[in-house]
């Protein structure tokens, strides 16, 4: 079986983003006499999206936060989060060689929990914005991960621009960082590689390959993965 499509997550992948993430998360919340520890981030909310962390961190600390005031810290959050990337650049080193190695192989997508503008805007100060087939992100579907929407929609979205049959999960390699977005990963059906940038090799034991970051990706390696 080839490897035919190679699917990245974004935030703690490819862009050094979480730790701008945690700060707007902190910023928006401290607004509402809410304290959100950067301990408390990483171990319990990283995972979802940013309506997920908003609206677990009000279950979590008793908040009768409506829907309409989660989106409206969703809404803030993302212009704090704007505000923090100027003048920055948040790509991890070696990502982008990675995405041009990866994209120069096989067809890929991103498949993450972070908002569209928020994605294209970083690809595109890069550069790379051309290089990927289909993006997936928040919007797009109506359960983030864990649940394996994301990948699945990716797949679905890669199946149209790969020749030949219909492209299968079992064909494509997920690249994560978190064991959430393995499990969304594997539940979708992929093959899956973590990247230690967010928790060390202990908390990706998911992973059927573990990478210290994207200058170790070897499109060799991933296509032993499938085989």
């Amino acid at each position: 079986m080839p490897l035919r499509a190679i699917v990245f997550d974004f935030d703690g992948v490819i862009a050094n983003s979480e730790p701008l993430h945690f700060r707007a998360f902190r910023d928006i919340l401290a607004k509402s006499n809410v304290d959100l520890t950067e301990r408390d981030y990483y171990q319990r909310y990283l995972g979802f999206d940013d309506f997920g962390v908003f609206t677990t961190i009000g279950d979590d600390r008793g908040q009768e936060w409506s829907p309409r005031d989660v989106a409206d810290f969703v809404a803030d959050k993302a212009l704090r989060l704007e505000e923090l990337e100027r003048d920055v650049s948040v790509l991890f080193p070696g990502a982008a060689d990675a995405i041009r190695r990866a994209a120069a192989a096989v067809p890929i997508a991103i498949a993450s929990g972070a908002l569209g503008p928020e994605i294209r805007r970083i690809l595109s100060k890069a550069g790379l914005t051309r290089y990927f087939a289909a993006i997936v992100s928040a919007e797009d579907t109506h359960l983030s991960k864990p649940a394996p929407d994301p990948y699945a929609h990716a797949v679905a979205l890669l199946r149209a621009k790969v020749a030949g049959p219909p492209l299968q999960p079992s064909e494509c390699v997920a690249i994560e960082d978190s064991r959430w977005g393995l499990e969304s990963a594997r539940a979708a059906g992929l093959r899956t590689v973590g990247v230690t940038n967010s928790y060390d090799a202990a908390e990706l034991t998911l992973a059927d390959l573990v990478i210290g970051s994207l200058t170790d990706l070897d499109i060799e390696d991933l296509r032993r993965l499938v085989h």
